[in-house]
């Protein structure tokens, strides 16, 4: 069919309707597991959203490479809904920031009127977190070079920041899983646990959400779908992972230094 406008009018798709209710399924066995001690129906929901995101970034793969339908007008829509995307993410954000300062400004007395409260031993700011501040200042640095390389039509450099970028990541969240073991409190203890775990553990998620983002444009960077001036699904990524960055600097400043 001929069309005389740049927009894409995307087709018929069932993987909106399937990854809602696949994630729908997957907060509901959330719940069930907490409650029941049963992550059966959680696993089931995680597959079927892994597997409904993974038909849906095919097809949108499809019609950005191989169909041509994301013309400039096209990707300029794109840029606006992500950067808006992020925006809200950063709302997201200063609300758990916000509880967390509340708090810890003014303890009240069932906190002792101490910040933080009795008997709560936080983090050595000075340890883990601090390596995982580095290693999330070096990604960030490795991702810069990537994109750089690839608008200079430099491929093999772009795939081996990407490749260390997405290393980082997976160590960054590595460490952070060892932390959650070692701690020496709860989300239960108090609204300390509450405000860290919340935070932080939101923020793992980012980082492991931004890992995947970046894995799939690496296989997409081996698979030569990008250019110099189309890589758009590449540039996204980035804009996500730097905003990952940043948002760990308040949180360690903030929560680990200040808040210890």
């Amino acid at each position: 069919m001929n069309q005389n406008h740049p927009f894409h009018l995307v087709n018929q798709s069932p993987w909106p309707l399937t990854t809602s209710f696949s994630v729908f399924t997957m907060l509901m066995g959330i719940i069930k597991w907490f409650h029941l001690f049963n992550p059966d129906l959680f696993i089931l929901g995680l597959m079927l959203t892994i597997v409904s995101s993974f038909q849906w970034w095919r097809d949108i793969t499809r019609e950005s490479t191989h169909q041509g339908n994301h013309t400039m007008k096209v990707a300029k829509g794109l840029q606006w809904g992500m950067i808006l995307f992020i925006v809200s993410e950063i709302f997201f954000f200063f609300a758990f920031f916000w509880a967390f300062f509340h708090s810890s400004l003014s303890p009240t007395i069932e906190l002792g009127l101490n910040w933080p409260p009795k008997m709560i031993k936080p983090f050595n700011p000075l340890e883990i977190p601090l390596l995982n501040t580095l290693i999330l200042l070096t990604s960030g640095l490795t991702i810069t070079w990537a994109h750089h390389s690839l608008m200079e039509n430099n491929f093999n450099q772009s795939i081996q920041g990407l490749t260390l970028t997405v290393l980082l990541g997976v160590y960054f969240s590595m460490l952070q899983g060892f932390e959650y073991i070692e701690a020496p409190f709860s989300i239960a203890d108090s609204v300390y646990g509450s405000t860290f775990f919340m935070t932080t553990g939101l923020h793992g998620l980012h980082v492991i959400i931004g890992s995947t983002f970046l894995l799939v444009c690496l296989i997409r960077m081996y698979k030569n779908h990008f250019s110099s001036t189309h890589h758009f699904g590449f540039e996204a990524a980035a804009w996500y992972w730097h905003f990952v960055d940043v948002v760990w600097l308040f949180l360690y400043i903030s929560i680990y230094w200040w808040g210890s």
